[in-house]
């Protein structure tokens, strides 16, 4: 540091006569760079058993509890610490709950229980608490003791008092040092506390916190506020505020040990930023300050998630510069400087990127806020979503950003409308700049260049002096009023008459399933189902579901929904593939009472995976390919050009980024009349401050001239290998390329070969792509065969492009198997699939285990179970059939059509010895047919039953005794008959008895099945 402020101090005072301030700008700028932080839509949230809100939801119990603190205003529940029952008969209950750490500012006149609001009413002090409440509608009853969590607030003598003769006591020394918590004190009664023991959740103005712009020893800052006399601070619900307490911390009264938040000190913070902040979230915005936020958190959470809130509830980003922490936060800037291409240096490359990958576009927004008019619980905004987007985007591209910090539903749509206007302008670029701008330029700050606004995200100052800056696309229009609907409306609940005494959900179950949108893209959910209650007392269920059946180290997630009456319900929230999930339910009320849980169930299979419809992904590839096809092709060509500019900057003695350069050249050339041959080679090694590169090019060159026509013929190869590290303002980073380029080409006819392969590896991220080429045009038309393997961000690729793509196995003549895509048809001489999906599978023979189809057309199929609901079948051969219910236009049998059905069935009982039954008559047909007879008996007394089973030919008069049996009858045959000529069937059953006062019964079926050939 003391070097590079010497040499900063040097070139101030040649260029600025001897400036002292823009030596030190110099001097930070040549110790290191400085980057904006962007906080993105597609960061991931901290895995936290309750995301960050202005609730806390939980009450806490035990010692095990971390320290927690309040910032702004919400909702608690507390850490239950204490409790004691006392006085004749237990009558007095006392519970004592911690509800945050630090001197907190009051409670807001508010309490929940019983799943409804009520009214603090003020009493006088009876000790030494802050303030003394009781509630309204309860008289007496109630008693509310709070104390701020001061340092020095003494204990509450009443309960001292109250639980002296106890064995578990409040002592006399229990006076929470540095706590903020209640005394609850309930007397008995039956009629006011019918619905149980209240579980109290109190609303709570949090810590007072130290505003520096309020604090006239700091410059810029005007008041009686000090950072050391916590007396002098306010409570206040600036998000800004919030986050410099939390970066200076909340610290124990005795240890000055931080127990939440970082433990900076001011001089650690960019108090420039801060101000500014602080002054953009107080500026009034329809009737309110622009942003407000409120958010409990503990000494257990992690520093960088609960900043990236408080930064988005100001559509804000972080900043750290010059080693200072502060933030930027989202509003309209006037650009301070405006690049022109006069501040440009000639021969340092700039990288300007128009329009954001489409990975990383989003065109629906949608997202959530805390109302405390719906009991502080989670309530939706209004979706932002632009048709015009859609249609650019090619398909709707769904995000979401919930705002659980935001209690101000105005504020809150403000900022969805702000994130996702940030999100479309998608242009960023690296621009070298002259001193001129680069010394009078921030992070943080806005610019103008090539026609638009750009915030400055990065800012470096190499050894040379040379200045850099990382921009961002942005604009006014961003933080415009225009198209922004007010926040939504919500209506506080109201408590129905007449709740039944249900607990929790009847007969509740969790499914697996998936959702499908318009473009074919498939993502798995989780289905809840139960019993509609019909009870207008319950307002909500909610959800409660991990991975897995074993809950030990799972995080639990959490949803609801408020159509209760609906009976079921799905969620995509924390759903991934391929898992099993284990569930249960409870209910919310109005008013409260006794809630359960349901029993935890598991589902029966696991999830599916997520799949996209084929014409989203066919764009995806092509906007893929398209992408690595002007890299190959273009970029080759650029990147070439590029390193050979290098080597001619060398020759030519230019000071470029390097400051050490070493050049080795070898040519050879030969020239007879119109044809010529060249080979060179061109070694460049060069060095400099976080820099080195090492650049190998060789090139040969063969040129005929037609003596006819005298157009040329040209064929040349170059072979290029570099390997470079430097720091582009984000870390250093390590980028190598290889090229391998060969082209041919005579008048109206080309062909070029190209293969390449580029690594990079940074601290932001790092990526390899792989590309093989060929490429010809000619008289008949061009064509384009390419390989590319990609990998990087933690995913990969290998895409395949060509009229035809082909894998073959075995030598010419042999047997071989084939996988062919051609025309757009994918060809396989032989594929084994484990799992196959199809929306209509067309096939000349199928052969399958078990076979599930929606249409199926085939010429044949040989399949041990078929289910299918339309099926098209030429052939079916079935070994074993069984069919509960089958309906047909015409079934054969060995080649004949069944075409009538004989059938009858009877009963009969009495006392004679004798029943006769005749079927319905019918015509033979040139065919035989299938006879059947089934009969039984049954009889009072001891005795038997004859069953004689005769074909009558009506026609003739003739009679063929066809079965005989004793008691029942079970037979089948098949049966020919004179064509054209009336036959019946017929059961006679005879019997005889010991007793001749008994009496018998018989049942009987029979009949004929006929076809014709």
């Amino acid at each position: 540091m003391v070097i590079f402020t010497a040499i900063g101090t040097a070139v101030a005072g040649a260029l600025f006569a001897g400036s002292a301030l823009a030596a030190s700008i110099i001097a930070g700028g040549l110790s290191f760079g400085a980057s904006l932080l962007l906080s993105s839509l597609t960061r991931p949230k901290a895995a936290r058993n309750e995301p960050y809100s202005a609730v806390q939801g939980q009450i806490q119990y035990g010692a095990q509890v971390p320290v927690s603190a309040l910032f702004g205003e919400g909702k608690v529940r507390g850490h239950h610490v204490y409790y004691a029952k006392y006085g004749s008969g237990n009558k007095y209950n006392a519970d004592v709950f911690i509800l945050a750490n630090g001197w907190c500012d009051g409670l807001d006149g508010r309490v929940y229980f019983y799943g409804e609001k009520h009214d603090l009413v003020a009493r006088p002090i009876i000790g030494n608490e802050i303030s003394h409440y009781g509630v309204s509608g309860f008289d007496n009853l109630i008693s509310i003791r709070f104390y701020d969590g001061r340092p020095g607030q003494g204990v509450d003598t009443k309960l001292v008092a109250d639980t002296a003769a106890l064995g578990n006591t409040w002592k006399a020394t229990s006076v929470c040092a540095g706590m903020t918590y209640v005394v609850v004190e309930r007397e008995y009664d039956a009629d006011k506390f019918n619905k149980g023991r209240p579980d109290f959740e109190f609303v709570l103005r949090g810590l007072r916190e130290y505003d520096p712009r309020k604090d006239s020893t700091v410059a810029g800052g005007s008041g009686p506020q000090r950072i050391d006399d916590p007396a002098t601070w306010v409570h206040t619900k600036n998000p800004v505020v919030h986050r410099l307490n939390y970066q200076l911390g909340l610290r124990g009264l005795l240890s000055g040990r931080t127990l939440v938040g970082e433990g900076k000190s001011l001089g650690q913070l960019d108090l420039g930023t801060y101000f500014a902040a602080m002054n953009v979230a107080d500026t009034p915005r329809l009737g309110k300050p622009t942003y407000e936020a409120s958010i409990f958190v503990n000494g257990e959470d992690d520093h960088t998630e609960v900043l990236k809130e408080l930064d988005d509830a100001i559509a804000g980003y972080a900043l750290n510069r010059r080693g200072l922490s502060g933030v930027i936060a989202g509003a309209p800037q006037i650009p301070v400087a405006s690049i022109t291409a006069d501040d440009i240096p000639v021969g340092r490359a700039q990288e300007v990127q128009r329009r954001k990958s489409a990975f990383g576009l989003f065109n629906y927004i949608s997202g959530q806020f805390t109302s405390p008019e719906s009991l502080w619980n989670p309530e939706s905004l209004t979706p932002v979503f632009v048709n015009l987007d859609v249609a650019a985007d090619g398909r709707v591209r769904q995000t979401s950003n919930d705002f659980l910090q935001v209690t101000d539903p105005d504020i809150a749509q403000y900022l969805l409308n702000i994130r996702y206007r940030q999100n479309r302008k998608g242009g960023s670029a690296t621009v070298p700049v002259s001193r001129r701008v680069g010394l009078n330029v921030q992070e943080g700050e806005w610019v103008e260049f090539d026609g638009l606004e750009w915030l400055v995200t990065g800012w470096r100052c190499d050894a040379q002096f040379r200045c850099t800056l990382t921009l961002a696309e942005t604009g006014a229009d961003v933080y415009s009023e225009a198209g922004i609907e007010p926040g939504p409306i919500v209506v506080p609940p109201t408590a129905p008459l007449n709740p039944s005494l249900l607990s929790t959900v009847q007969n509740f179950s969790a499914a697996v399933g998936f959702i499908q949108n318009s473009d074919g893209e498939e993502a798995p959910v989780l289905e809840f189902t139960w019993t509609p209650p019909e009870d207008p007392s319950m307002t909500a269920v909610r959800f409660f579901y991990f991975v897995g059946e074993d809950p030990t180290g799972q995080t639990v997630y959490q949803d609801q929904t408020t159509d209760v009456e609906a009976g079921t319900y799905a969620t995509t929230k924390n759903i991934i593939p391929g898992v099993h999930y284990t569930a249960r339910a409870t209910i919310t009320t109005v008013p409260d009472r006794l809630k359960t849980y349901t029993p935890w169930v598991t589902t029966e299979i696991i999830t599916g995976p997520f799949t996209l419809g084929l014409d989203a992904i066919a764009d995806e590839v092509a906007e893929k390919v398209a992408e690595l096809d002007e890299w190959t092709r273009y970029n080759t060509r650029e990147t070439i050009e590029e390193k050979r500019k290098a080597i001619l900057l060398n020759v030519a003695g230019a000071v470029g980024d390097y400051n050490d350069r070493q050049h080795i050249r070898q040519e050879a050339a030969s020239t007879f009349e119109a044809s010529k041959a060249s080979w060179s080679l061109d070694i460049l090694t060069a060095t400099g401050p976080n820099s080195a590169l090492s650049l190998r090019i060789e090139q040969l060159d063969a040129e005929v001239f037609d003596p006819v026509t005298g157009l040329p013929a040209v064929a040349s190869a170059v072979d290029l290998l570099s390997t470079e590290v430097n720091d582009p303002g984000t870390g250093l980073q390590a980028v190598g390329n290889a090229i391998l380029s060969l082209v041919s080409s005579v008048p109206g006819a080309s062909a070029e070969g190209l293969m390449r392969i580029y690594t990079s590896a940074a601290a932001v991220g790092e990526e390899v792509r792989i590309a093989l080429s060929a490429a010809t045009s000619g008289a008949d038309g061009p064509a384009n065969a390419a390989l590319y393997i990609t990998a990087g961000g933690g995913n990969s690729d290998i895409l395949l492009v060509a009229n035809r793509i082909a894998a073959v196995t075995g030598p010419a003549g042999a047997k071989y198997g084939i996988f062919v895509v051609d025309a757009g048809v994918v060809w396989m001489d032989e594929a084994r699939i484990r799992n196959l999906t199809a929306a209509n599978i067309q096939t000349r023979s199928l052969t399958a285990d078990k076979l599930v189809a929606g249409t199926l057309t085939s010429a044949e199929i040989n399949v041990q179970q078929l289910v299918a609901s339309n099926a098209f079948l030429t052939y079916l051969r079935v070994g074993s059939a069984q069919i509960d219910d089958l309906s047909v236009g015409r079934i054969k049998i060995a080649n004949g059509a069944v075409t009538d059905f004989v059938t009858h069935s009877a009963s009969g009982a009495g006392t004679t010895n004798q029943l006769v039954f005749d079927g319905p008559t019918f015509i033979a047909t040139d065919g035989p047919w299938i006879e059947t007879a089934t009969a039984s008996s049954s009889r009072t007394t001891a005795g038997s039953t004859n069953i004689d089973f005769v074909l009558v030919n009506v026609s003739t008069g003739a009679l063929l005794t066809v079965a005989e049996a004793n008691n029942s009858m079970s037979h089948s045959g098949i049966r020919m008959g004179t064509p054209g000529q009336t036959y019946r069937y017929r059961i006679t059953a005879s019997t005889t008895w010991d007793d001749q006062s008994g009496s018998w019964t018989i049942n009987l079926a029979f009949g004929a099945t006929l076809w014709r050939k």
